[in-house]
C-alpha cells in the first residue's frame, strides 16, 4: 500500500496529517454562480424585445448565449457559458420570477398590515369620533327613549290599574247614592278595557274623571244669596239663549267655615266654563220677585240659603224653585 504523502515543512516527529477538502472555495463558487445567473436573467429581462427574439425558436438558444457573452466581455466581465446557459434555462423557467399571491382575505390583510402606519391614524381618529357620536346620540336619544318606554310600560302596567281601582274606591266610598257608585264601577271597567287596549291617554282620562267625581263628592258648601245692601241681589237679561227674559239671583258658594268654594259654571250666554265662587242662578219670576221683595223689607236678604251641598252628594239640593241655567258676568 502506498504511503501518506508527508509536509515536509512538518518538524521531525510529527504525525503526518491529511489535507483538508476544499469545500468553502466550492460553496464561494456555488454563490458566485448562482448570483451570475440571476444577473444573467435580469440582463434578459431588460432586453424583453431581444429575448422574446431570440427565444421564439429552441434553436437559437446558441445564439442567444453568443449574445449574453457579448453583452458582458463588453462589460469586461468574464461569463463561462455554463452560467450563460443556466441563466438562460432559469428565464424559461421562471426560476427568478417573482409571482404575486393570489387575491384572498389573507393577502388583504397582509397589505393592510403593511399600510398600517399609513392609514391607522386615521382610523384612529374617525373611530373615536364615531365613538363621541354614539355616546351623544345613545345619551341624548337612545337613553330618553328608552326611559320613556319603561315609564309607559310601569304606566300601564302598574300606575294606571292602581289609580284606576284607588279612584274608584274613593268614589264608592264618599257617595251617598247608589247611582254614583255604580256611575263609579262603570268608570273603573272603561279604563281597565282601554288599559287592555293599551290606549293609555283613554285611561288618564278615566282616572282624571273619577279624581273630579270623588273631589266633587267631598265638598260641603252652601249656595248663599248675595244679600247684603251693597250687593246686587237679582237681575235679569234677554238673550236668545234664553228665548225671552230670563231672571236670575246672584250667589255665593261658602263652606261650613265662610270660605269662598271655587266651582265650574257654565256661562250660558257664552258656553264657556269658568271656575268661580260667585255666579247667577236662573229662577222663575216668582222666585226671583220673593227675593226683591225680602230685601226691599229692610235693605237686606234674611232667607239667603239657596242651596246646600252635602259632602257625600252630587248636586245641591235647592230650597227655592230654581231654572237650568247660569251666567257667571253681568
Amino acid at each position: 500500500m502506498a504511503a501518506a504523502p508527508t509536509n515536509p515543512t512538518a518538524p521531525a516527529g510529527a504525525a503526518p496529517t491529511a489535507t483538508a477538502p476544499a469545500a468553502a472555495p466550492r460553496a464561494a463558487g456555488t454563490l458566485d454562480e448562482l448570483m451570475l445567473a440571476m444577473d444573467v436573467v435580469d440582463t434578459l429581462r431588460h432586453r424583453d424585445v431581444m429575448v422574446e427574439r431570440e427565444l421564439a425558436e429552441e434553436t437559437r438558444e446558441q445564439a442567444l448565449i453568443e449574445r449574453l457573452r457579448a453583452i458582458y466581455q463588453g462589460q469586461g466581465i468574464a461569463v463561462p457559458d455554463s452560467i450563460l446557459a443556466q441563466g438562460v434555462k432559469a428565464l424559461k423557467e421562471s426560476r427568478f420570477v417573482y409571482t404575486p399571491p393570489a387575491p384572498g382575505w389573507r393577502r388583504t390583510l397582509a397589505l393592510a398590515w403593511v399600510a398600517r402606519g399609513r392609514w391607522g391614524k386615521r382610523v384612529a381618529a374617525a373611530l373615536a369620533v364615531a365613538l363621541v357620536g354614539y355616546g351623544a346620540y345613545d345619551l341624548a336619544v337612545v337613553r330618553p327613549r328608552e326611559k320613556a318606554a319603561e315609564a309607559a310600560r310601569v304606566e300601564l302596567a302598574e300606575t294606571l290599574p292602581r289609580r284606576l281601582a284607588a279612584g274608584r274606591d274613593a268614589v264608592r266610598a264618599e257617595a251617598l247614592d247608589e247611582a254614583v257608585r255604580q256611575r263609579a264601577d262603570a268608570l273603573a271597567a272603561r279604563g281597565r278595557a282601554a288599559l287592555d287596549r293599551g290606549d293609555v291617554a283613554e285611561a288618564r282620562a278615566t282616572v282624571a274623571e273619577l279624581d273630579a267625581l270623588a273631589a266633587q263628592l267631598r265638598q260641603d258648601y252652601v249656595l248663599r244669596i248675595a244679600g247684603r245692601p251693597e250687593d246686587r241681589t237679582g237681575i235679569w237679561r234677554e238673550h236668545p239663549s234664553f228665548r225671552g227674559r230670563a231672571y236670575f239671583v246672584v250667589v255665593d258658594a261658602v263652606d261650613p267655615q265662610g270660605r269662598p268654594v271655587p266651582l265650574p259654571i257654565r256661562n250660558d250666554e257664552t258656553n264657556a266654563t269658568e271656575t268661580v265662587s260667585r255666579f247667577a242662578v236662573r229662577v222663575p219670576q216668582s222666585t226671583y220677585e220673593a227675593v226683591r221683595d225680602d230685601k226691599q223689607r229692610n235693605g237686606i236678604v234674611q232667607n239667603t240659603r239657596l242651596a246646600e251641598k252635602r259632602r257625600g252628594a252630587l248636586d245641591p239640593v235647592y230650597r227655592m224653585p230654581v231654572l237650568e241655567g247660569r251666567i257667571t258676568a253681568w
